[in-house]
């Protein structure tokens, strides 16, 4: 077995391994295996019980704060295994440095990084910290409190109780972001013609309410991706891509933004498309699987949440994927999910993103959106032949209709 995020081989005891050991301490419970040489091959220990010894004192006299960790022996093997769980009390520091792993290597991790620990350690978030501004107006959230929440009389009150004034009297940076102007970026929105090379238009929405931006973001939206269409008598208003996909994806953007890493949400508008890239990955502690599906929802930034939440923006409880998803429910076309460590992207796709030929459309249509098929028992679903289903299948994944999973006979495919 390989090395991996959370597993680390070591053939002797050097003081390397307190970098892991910190790595594991401040990211994901992870083992290292001492008498393990880079292959996985046991090679074992002159004396595993004095090694615990070592690597125990070695731990208390260099890690700060001390991690829990445990330590076991294989007597057949003569190798020792060290079990670091991951702790409440970030940075775990060795020689005043903190670590991650990346994928089987350790590194020190960055300033931003270092940030982030120290507010989880601290059981804080960003948009709870004091603001470095705290002249501030609100008459952008207090319209939308008093349109949207039902409050009558906005004051001091309201903002305490919204957590966005702290009762000592500061404001903190969630009120900043909400407030008429700020010193934060935002959301920076560019039109393209039929390439990156060809721009037509673009709109960089920043030091202003994040209330304000979504507003704006969803005016340019409608401007490019909504018509009327006239149905005898009557005007029916059409979307290229479902209004309410949109409005979601900006609003989640928004909240679970990293906005101490000073970078815009990039807004890229396509004739067949909208790309939604918000930098920072996904919240801490939630995996892939659990925000694609709708799990229990992690929020970067509560304060701004619960406010977004009351306006009617968001829902609390992770339910934006899904409600995206929905919104495709009725459409060819579904959309599209990139989760990378340092940004998370949403495709919406128009109608218009993939033109399909009939016999396109029959594999599509034999393709269900939940089950993974093989090449075979689509071939034979469609009732085309083998060469044909191949070259259907490798245009409709390069449309990102489709994705496909696996490798040589094991490999399936699925509606994206």
């Amino acid at each position: 077995m390989r090395e991996t995020t959370n597993l680390e081989y070591k053939q002797e005891l050097t003081k390397t391994y307190l970098k892991t050991v910190s790595a594991f301490a401040n990211y994901e419970t992870g083992e290292i295996i001492f008498g393990v040489d880079d292959s996985g091959n046991a090679v074992g220990l002159d004396n595993p019980k004095e090694a615990c010894l070592i690597i125990e004192n070695t731990i208390n006299g260099n890690l700060k704060p001390v991690p829990k960790f445990k330590l076991s022996v294989n007597d057949a093997e003569k190798t020792v295994v060290l079990t670091v769980y991951k702790g409440k009390q970030t940075p775990y520091f060795y020689n005043n440095k903190a670590y991650r792993r990346a994928d089987s290597s350790t590194v020190e991790v960055d300033r931003l990084e270092l940030t982030q620990l120290v507010l989880k350690g601290a059981n804080e978030t960003f948009d709870s910290l004091e603001s470095s501004q705290q002249d501030l107006k609100f008459e952008k959230l207090k319209s939308e409190l008093i349109e949207k929440a039902g409050i009558d009389k906005f004051d001091e009150n309201v903002l305490i109780s919204l957590e966005l004034k702290e009762p000592k009297g500061y404001y903190n940076n969630a009120a900043a972001l909400l407030a008429d102007k700020n010193t934060f970026g935002g959301v920076d929105v560019a039109r393209f013609g039929e390439d990156i090379n060809s721009i037509l238009s673009r709109h960089t929405l920043s030091k202003q309410s994040l209330l304000a931006q979504l507003e704006v973001a969803t005016e340019i939206f409608d401007e490019h991706y909504t018509y009327e269409k006239i149905i005898g008598v009557n005007r029916i208003k059409k979307e290229l891509i479902p209004r309410e996909a949109f409005r979601e994806a900006i609003a989640n953007a928004l909240v679970h933004c990293r906005w101490d890493m000073k970078a815009n949400i990039n807004v890229g508008m396509y004739p067949d498309r909208i790309e939604i890239k918000s930098p920072g990955g996904l919240p801490e502690g939630m995996s892939e699987e659990s925000y694609l599906n709708g799990g229990p929802s992690i929020a970067r930034n509560p304060i701004l949440a619960n406010v977004f939440f009351r306006l009617g923006y968001i829902e609390r409880f992770g339910t934006g994927i899904p409600r995206i998803r929905d919104a495709y429910a009725d459409k060819e076309v579904s959309p599209i999910f990139l989760i990378e460590e340092m940004s998370v992207t949403v495709v919406l796709p128009s109608e218009s993103f993939a033109i399909l030929s009939r016999e396109e459309r029959e594999v599509l249509r034999v393709i269900p959106k939940e089950i993974a098929l093989t090449r075979n028992e689509i071939e034979v679903a469609a009732n085309i032949s083998k060469d044909k289903t191949i070259r259907i299948l490798k245009n409709l994944e390069e449309k990102k209709m489709i994705t496909r999973i696996g490798n040589g006979r094991s490999t399936k495919y699925y509606r994206a």
